[in-house]
């Protein structure tokens, strides 16, 4: 640490995903208190997706640190990703500036967020830091399609998509409702299974809330997914699945 600073406070912030103004009182606050915000940003995107998200809330461009993210299969490529990251933050903090750290949705449900806090805190075992919680993808996408997360004693299970039909089905047939995140490419045996065990009309999907290309259904029996101008991608998108259809208990 540099002789005479103290160290610099470390906030996670959860932003969107929906539309602009999804974020809590409290992290505006530590947004505009911070002197640099780190943003990530996928290699495959032209713009910071969690930067869109603060439409809205002026930001001075010099405080901005974009961070490209290579969402590599080899865990070894990620581990040294976050780790040199983690690194470059942790310089900042002894150097005294405070910083942010953007992701979208809940700062610690699926989040890159999660990784960056573990690494600091192996190089930094006392840091002040703080975590504000955000919205959740599913919570943003249940609120933009009226489609209750769960009545009654309904169980919900929140799943990254498995990598085959015959898991999922299994998870379905034991739930009363799944959320499911992460699909990507696997949208398309998604939606025909869904349609094959007839439950299609009763789920939901979302994609890019609250943002330039959205997509919301509230049945998907329509839905087709693809490559063509028509079909939808499963990418930054949010499945909700429900056994049956929902009760409606305020009728006889």
């Amino acid at each position: 640490m540099i002789a005479g600073n103290e160290p610099g406070m470390f906030w996670g912030i959860g932003v969107g995903p929906g539309p602009a103004g999804y974020l809590p009182l409290a992290a505006m606050q530590a947004l505009q208190k911070a002197d640099l915000i780190y943003v990530p940003r996928a290699r495959s995107a032209d713009t910071s997706v969690a930067l869109q998200c603060l439409e809205g809330v002026a930001v001075a461009p010099e405080r901005l640190r974009e961070v490209e993210f290579n969402m590599d299969p080899d865990r070894n490529v990620l581990r040294e990703h976050y780790a040199q990251l983690a690194q470059d933050i942790a310089a900042e903090l002894q150097a005294g500036r405070s910083v942010a750290y953007l992701t979208i949705g809940d700062t610690l449900t699926y989040s890159t967020y999660g990784y960056i806090l573990a690494a600091l805190k192996d190089l930094l075992p006392v840091f002040p830091h703080r975590t504000f919680p955000g919205i959740t993808s599913y919570a943003s996408a249940a609120a933009a399609l009226d489609w209750p997360l769960g009545v009654g004693k309904e169980r919900t299970l929140i799943l990254p998509c498995p990598d085959d039909p015959a898991s999922l089905q299994h998870e379905i047939e034991t739930h009363d409702i799944v959320v499911l995140m992460k699909v990507g490419a696997r949208l398309p045996w998604v939606l025909a299974l869904l349609k094959e065990m007839g439950i299609a009309e009763h789920c939901a999907f979302a994609r890019r809330i609250g943002l330039d290309g959205e997509v919301l259904a509230n049945d998907l029996r329509e839905l087709e997914a693809g490559d063509r101008d028509h079909a939808v991608s499963g990418y930054l998108a949010t499945m909700l699945i429900r056994k049956t259809a929902l009760e409606k208990r305020h009728q006889a």
